[in-house]
């Protein structure tokens, strides 16, 4: 059903307000900041009726309306200005993100905490899977009943595990391992790493107590913890700041949601090439996040993948400054990531369905 233009002031004049004071906006305040040339009981007529039709919600008989998730979803597809990040916000992501990290973890990590830093809600960044392998094994011999595994892959991350042996091995041992596993363990795949391959390993070294079956399974382990893509969460505390989850019980089971890696990897990303997408309140799959809203901004990962990172919070969400700052940070991490140089700039921001894409601006 199409709604007046009127109406749709209103709407947003009452979305906007409850965005900015989380209380329920009554027919005088409409009155005063919309600028609708009507008078109060034109607006509370209005107000009815949008809320006959499921856009506003009354709280209570006397009080003031609350936008629905219907009414946000409307606002968010069809009223909202679409907003920039500022010079400051820009300058400070770039800085940020240009900073030399060492790990992709700490990467991720980071853009999300800076996500929830700007946004002040639960921020998560989740890693694309990557058909990872090893560049260089050292092996770093430190008694006859200790030593290192030391793997760079291929990514540049250094993962290392301490071994400890119920029998004596020579460092001479460990040399020659070190020089076979860079020889046939480096620049394949996990699945490469094969019985047949490791047996040979075993019989070229003269191994008899199982040193080549140890490393190379701390080998299959790293590099399938590294294909698997990974979760970060930072910021959850910052939802009990919001007067929606003031409730303990509720904030809990959005803390607890995301706090398991699993949910998060199977949340939904921007589809059909679209770089943010924005799930409201039901539109959630899960019924923790029934209450609440997620926004999600989609990154070039490299080698035709894609990551995301997003944030949660509550239904009274200023949707377009925390879709213009994630899809910054999305567009930082694709230069850093991905292909090919993202835009530094933004196009105008076009809403369909849930997902925002780009128009290059004239």
């Amino acid at each position: 059903m199409e709604i007046s233009q009127r109406k749709k002031k209103i709407l947003a004049a009452v979305v906007d307000e409850y965005i900015r004071t989380a209380e329920p906006v009554g027919s005088k305040t409409i009155s005063q900041i919309a600028g609708l040339g009507c008078s109060s009981a034109t607006i509370r007529n209005e107000l009815s009726e949008l809320t006959a039709l499921g856009y506003l919600e009354q709280p209570h008989t006397s009080a003031g309306r609350t936008p629905s998730p219907q009414g946000y979803r409307f606002y968010v597809n069809e009223l909202m200005e679409r907003q920039r990040v500022s010079v400051e916000e820009a300058e400070a992501i770039n800085a940020r993100l240009s900073e030399k990290m060492e790990q992709l973890d700490k990467l991720m990590s980071g853009a999300g905490k800076l996500a929830g830093q700007l946004t002040g809600y639960p921020a998560l960044t989740l890693s694309a899977p990557r058909a990872a392998t090893i560049k260089r094994f050292d092996l770093l011999y430190i008694d006859a009943n200790t030593f290192i595994i030391v793997v760079l892959l291929g990514d540049n991350t250094v993962k290392n595990k301490l071994v400890h042996l119920p029998f004596s091995v020579e460092q001479g041992q460990i040399q020659k391992l070190s020089a076979l596993f860079n020889a046939g363990f480096t620049n394949i795949p996990e699945e490469s790493i094969t019985p047949v391959l490791i047996s040979a390993t075993e019989r070229a070294v003269r191994d008899t107590m199982g040193l080549t079956s140890i490393i190379a399974a701390y080998a299959i382990e790293v590099l399938s913890e590294s294909r698997a893509g990974a979760a970060f969460v930072t910021g959850e505390s910052s939802l009990l700041q919001q007067p929606e989850f003031r409730d303990p019980d509720k904030a809990h089971r959005v803390i607890s949601y995301l706090s398991d890696s699993d949910h998060l990897m199977h949340l939904p990303g921007a589809a059909d090439g679209n770089p943010v997408r924005v799930i409201i309140g039901p539109e959630n799959v899960a019924d923790e996040l029934r209450d609440s809203s997620v926004v999600m901004a989609s990154y070039d990962a490299g080698e035709g993948q894609r990551g995301l990172i997003g944030v949660v919070g509550p239904l009274r969400m200023d949707y377009s400054a925390v879709a213009a700052k994630l899809k910054y940070i999305a567009d930082g991490l694709s230069r850093l990531l991905g292909a090919g140089e993202a835009p530094a700039g933004f196009g105008k921001m076009i809403v369909k369905g849930d997902t925002w894409t780009d128009e290059q601006q004239e």
